[in-house]
């Protein structure tokens, strides 16, 4: 896969995020929702840690604030990281289904990124009110933005039988998490490297091609 493949797949993965994201921001009050089925529902929240809403300050001994300075900042190391596997692989030619996949994780991952940078001086908040962009109340400020969610699959919503231990008679909901385009961009690029490990890390195009030579 080209480069030029690659950034259409990048640029048109943050064009859904965003706007997906930007429209919920200026649309709905946080905690609102809408059922599109009754398995589907857009439930607007803001995740203001990492993976399942997980803030370092629950982990570590310091403030929220300090907590999502550090967890932003690594999250920028972390595209930097990633971007430079991304070029590495399609500078090797490296197979379609790896480059693929780090181009679907590189744009979930700088999707994120973006409302973790700059959201927070963009938009005021969304509690009792729908928020604006470009507000001259911002919510926060440069890195301490919040990540905005939105889809909730809920489809299974029901009641542990009782005679289940520890848990009978507890609320069983499935599946649970609330998530975005990006998050789901980032599932799935790691999704493609696990499902198809061997595709992915086997020989590159390139390769392919000359063995192929040399065997006829």
């Amino acid at each position: 896969m080209s480069l030029k493949k690659s950034l259409i797949i990048i640029i048109a993965i943050l064009a859904i995020d965003q706007i997906s994201k930007v429209y919920i921001k200026t649309n709905f009050v946080l905690g609102e929702s809408v059922d599109v089925f009754s398995w589907f529902k857009i439930l607007f929240i803001e995740n203001e840690g990492a993976a399942w809403g997980t803030k370092l300050s629950d982990l570590l001994p310091i403030s929220d604030e300090v907590g999502k300075l550090v967890l932003t900042i690594f999250r920028l190391f972390a595209i930097v990281g990633i971007g430079y596997w991304l070029f590495d692989t399609i500078k090797k030619n490296s197979s379609k289904t790896l480059i693929l996949a780090v181009s679907l994780i590189f744009a979930g991952a700088l999707g994120n990124i973006l409302d973790s940078v700059f959201y927070g001086m963009i938009f005021n908040d969304s509690y009792s009110q729908v928020a604006t962009a470009f507000s001259s109340e911002p919510y926060g400020s440069i890195f301490h933005g919040k990540v905005v969610d939105m889809l909730y699959f809920p489809m299974i919503d029901s009641v542990w039988p009782d005679w289940v231990p520890v848990v009978g008679g507890n609320n069983f909901r499935f599946f649970e998490p609330v998530f975005n385009i990006a998050d789901t961009a980032i599932s799935t690029g790691v999704g493609i490297l696990i499902v198809f490990n061997k595709k992915a890390f086997g020989e590159s195009s390139e390769e392919a091609k000359t063995d192929k030579s040399d065997r006829g």
